[in-house]
């Protein structure tokens, strides 16, 4: 059994929310971190459950079985201040003890070309996207290295998006941002190997969390060879395994799990 922090948990059409569900599918103890207001400023709006709901579902788990709180955790923390990967830390260790995974999905989506995008956007952009990483991923390793006993194995998991395959020029600061994270990769691994953490980073393609619209739902769908996105859960089937006994050996890698996507296709 793992104790892990998941980021950006917010929705419960997020790819967040279907990791931290498969994770307590899987047995593991999950502490997630929301950020709520940050969703009711963009197109695809807050949950309408409210993020009460949204834990009460993860808790109940598919079947409305046997409730699963014990097991769950959460904080709202706004990552644009520098305090807060601390602070999330500070939370989920007091919940649950040491942590020895973290899942950093969270991320601002910034729609801006280079005419459009400011100095303010970038700075924004940057600090929810890689500052707070970077400093998760410090708050993090520090307490691993503090824990007694130490646990077995420690895993971080990052998110990128398709930057490193195709340009995304209507997003700038978005894709600015995720290339950093796919090129702390390898520097993050080398940094916290000899800890035995490992370091992967999921570029989970074009996912379907209701963000699109028809037009591009569609013309995506058309690249993409099973005819249809790829869906939250299999995103998070990608990370299950990278928690796995049989991934010890896996660090340092950014892992396309794209279904094949055909961005060449006219």
């Amino acid at each position: 059994m793992r104790t892990v922090l998941v980021t950006g948990v917010s929705r419960s059409n997020g790819i967040g929310f279907a990791i931290a569900r498969r994770l307590l599918d899987d047995g593991h103890r999950v502490f997630v971190q929301s950020w709520s207001p940050y969703d009711a400023t963009e197109p695809w709006g807050a949950d309408p459950r409210g993020i009460d709901g949204v834990l009460a579902k993860l808790a109940r788990g598919d079947d409305d079985a046997e409730s699963r709180s014990d097991a769950l955790g959460h904080l709202e923390a706004d990552f644009a201040d520098p305090s807060a990967p601390e602070r999330v830390i500070r939370a989920a260790r007091a919940r649950f003890g040491t942590i020895d995974t973290v899942i950093a999905n969270h991320a601002r989506s910034s729609v801006a070309t280079l005419d459009e995008v400011s100095a303010t956007e970038l700075d924004l952009t940057w600090a929810v996207n890689v500052r707070a990483t970077l400093l998760l991923a410090q708050a993090f390793a520090r307490q691993y290295r503090e824990a007694d006993p130490k646990p077995r194995s420690g895993r971080l998991v990052l998110f990128t998006s398709g930057q490193h395959l195709a340009p995304m020029a209507s997003e700038v600061p978005y894709a600015a941002t995720k290339g950093a994270l796919h090129q702390l990769t390898w520097t993050l691994s080398d940094a916290l190997v000899d800890d035995g953490i490992t370091v992967n980073t999921v570029n989970p393609g074009p996912t379907d969390t209701g963000w699109a619209d028809e037009d591009l739902t569609s013309a995506v769908a058309d690249r993409l060879p099973r005819g249809r996105w790829n869906s939250p859960s299999e995103a998070a089937a990608v990370v299950s395994l990278l928690l796995s006994g049989d991934a010890a050996t896996i660090t340092a890698n950014v892992v396309d799990a794209e279904g094949g996507f055909r961005r060449w296709q006219p």
